[in-house]
């Protein structure tokens, strides 16, 4: 997926280009930056005296030498002053200057540490809303992979609120598997009223008392029966009037991925991809539900992460980031692919 949190030391990501959350001096400090220039050696230091420093905003690159990175992205965060010195747009530019940079250099993968949040305090809801928003923006321009790197569950924090709320709702939707279980058997076991047959035709019946408009959205169901998720997915996106682009950025998704959703018509994506492009798409409930089933899947109250999905799209609040944001707080699968 384009933009994804990950649990990590991030002198030991694998990418193009890791971002160091430096001072002003360049010469390295405590906390990520004195991690890195450790990680990477002398020869760091070294280039980083000829650099001159760097104003808080703005962002430099060296060689990533010991490190398993090309390049470092040096960038300086602001301190936090209660947010009057202008600390969100610094924080914001940190992120744009170093994806620019990282950008300039060709760089297809980027890491970032939570910049600011260490001995510059800048409050952790507030900075990870702030790389995220930066980062999304950018990514419907480009095309590039991003890691949000958090070294351990205590270093990452959605707010308070969203995160007492969500926890409420899950603990009043929750419902144990094999409580659902007996009650589905309870359920078969169940007379049916005089008459009734457990058989979909029978619903079909009554067609004929239906009124044209009715019967029309009848037919247009019963041709969509044999859908497949590629097909649906495609017909979705021009009913909403969407470019592919917009959809697959919206939706966190690779662009190699959707162009092989494209072009086979009988792709069977994860559960994760699936329910993606049902935010990026803005469906309901039950048309997030359609969309499930074409890939062979269901919401369910005995799974955590569907409670989570199902308590944005209620809300309709189709922000995939910020989703990911909560379903990475209560250890669950990220949407995206």
């Amino acid at each position: 997926m384009p933009l994804e949190i990950v649990r990590n030391d991030i002198t030991k990501m694998k990418v193009d280009a890791i971002v160091n959350a430096a001072n002003n001096s360049l010469l390295g400090g405590g906390g990520v930056d004195g991690a890195i220039h450790r990680a990477a050696g002398r020869e760091l230091f070294e280039e980083c005296k000829a650099l001159g420093g760097c104003e808080t905003g703005k962002a430099k690159i060296t060689c990533a030498y010991a490190l398993p990175s090309k390049y470092i992205i040096h960038t300086v965060g602001p301190i936090y002053r209660y947010g009057n010195h202008l600390e969100k747009e610094l924080l914001e530019s940190c992120y744009r200057e170093s994806l620019l940079l990282a950008k300039e250099y060709s760089c297809e993968s980027v890491a970032f540490p939570l910049i600011s949040t260490g001995a510059y305090c800048y409050p952790k809801d507030l900075a990870l809303k702030i790389a995220i928003d930066t980062i999304a923006e950018f990514l419907l321009e480009n095309e590039m992979q991003v890691y949000i790197v958090v070294f351990d569950k205590d270093s990452y924090n959605i707010g308070e609120k969203l995160f007492r709320d969500i926890s409420q709702f899950i603990d009043d939707n929750y419902v144990d598997e094999h409580l659902v279980l007996r009650r589905d058997i309870e359920r078969e076991a169940m007379p049916l009223p005089t008459g009734a047959k457990k058989n979909f035709f029978g619903s079909l019946f009554s067609a004929a008392t239906k009124t044209p408009f009715e019967q029309e959205s009848l037919e247009t169901k019963l041709s969509n029966i044999d859908e497949s998720f590629s097909q649906m997915l495609l017909r979705k996106i021009d009913e909403k009037g969407m470019t592919d682009a917009e959809c697959y950025k919206k939706a966190n998704i690779d662009r190699k991925l959707f162009s092989k959703i494209r072009s086979d018509v009988h792709y069977k994506p994860s559960k994760q991809t699936a329910i993606a492009f049902a935010i990026s798409l803005e469906l309901s409930l039950e048309e997030t539900e359609d969309m499930l089933k074409k890939a062979g899947f269901a919401l369910s109250h005995s799974n955590k992460f569907d409670i989570i999905i199902e308590y944005f799209i209620s809300r309709g609040n189709y922000n995939i980031f910020e989703i990911n944001e909560a379903l990475f707080a209560f250890d669950q699968s990220l949407l995206g692919a």
